[in-house]
């Protein structure tokens, strides 16, 4: 074929005009909250008692003088619930350093321990205790999935950890970790957006986060205005796509009512 005769592809396609617009509606949400936000404006966030408990929690382990044990799931940083969890695990590292209490976080995937001990380190360097920090307690243990399951509880039965936070993505090993928390006696906070590992950390847990609200947790903690103003970005975009369906719904019956059988 005459590479002359072949015609380029036009740079703007006409049929995608409505998610180019729906794109730039949401893109101007998310700015004006975030302008809202930076400039006071208190937005509710519906309360969650699992992201609520985690003060008495660390408060807990401090008490008691045990560490906190960290399981941010099995996933890699690809996957939204990972990273929802390293952004948790910041979050719970800055309360940590100011009670002063170990903090312990064994890791599947090589390039989650690096990011999150770069978490934990900024969050100790944030609360003005960078002394406290201990690389070695942010490890790697394997990538074998029941083989790092045994690794997470065998960390549990030698230090006995007070509280136990699982965020992240988890499969057929989230009952194996939370049953020994259990069994231990830790109070354990989980969190997870797989439907089929949830009925299992419901049973073994104190409290648990069921899917959005594991990404909406370090916005709960934090409160930073920019992560404030996507959330509820979101949440407006979430109730006009409802109400579009719902008016959608309305109209398709009211036109099959209208018309007449034949």
């Amino acid at each position: 074929m005459d590479p002359a005769a072949v015609k380029p592809s036009p740079w703007f396609d006409p049929a995608r005009l409505p998610e180019l617009c729906l794109s730039l509606l949401f893109c101007a949400l998310v700015v004006w909250f975030v302008l809202r936000a930076r400039g006071g404006t208190s937005f509710y966030i519906r309360r969650i008692a699992g992201l609520e408990a985690v003060e008495e929690a660390i408060g807990r382990a401090t008490e008691m003088g045990r560490p906190i044990l960290f399981v941010p799931g099995l996933d890699s940083l690809d996957e939204v619930a990972t990273v929802a969890a390293v952004n948790i695990l910041g979050e719970v590292a800055a309360r940590v350093a100011q009670y002063e209490t170990p903090i312990l976080v064994p890791n599947r995937d090589p390039i989650v321990m690096s990011v999150a001990q770069e978490v934990v380190r900024d969050a100790y360097s944030t609360a003005g205790r960078p002394d406290l920090y201990r690389e070695d307690d942010i490890f790697y243990a394997t990538y074998s999935q029941f083989g790092y399951a045994a690794a997470v509880c065998g960390t549990m039965i030698r230090r006995r950890p007070a509280t136990n936070f699982f965020f992240g993505r988890y499969y057929a090993e989230s009952l194996v970790m939370a049953e020994t928390g259990n069994q231990i006696g830790a109070i354990q906070i989980a969190g997870t957006d797989s439907e089929s590992q949830l009925p299992f950390f419901v049973t073994a847990c104190d409290y648990v986060l069921m899917g959005e609200e594991l990404y909406a947790g370090s916005v709960y903690l934090s409160r930073e205005p920019i992560l404030l103003g996507a959330l509820k970005a979101q949440d407006m975009a979430k109730l006009a796509i409802i109400g579009f369906l719902l008016l959608g719904s309305l109209l398709r019956f009211a036109h099959l009512w209208a018309v007449p059988a034949k």
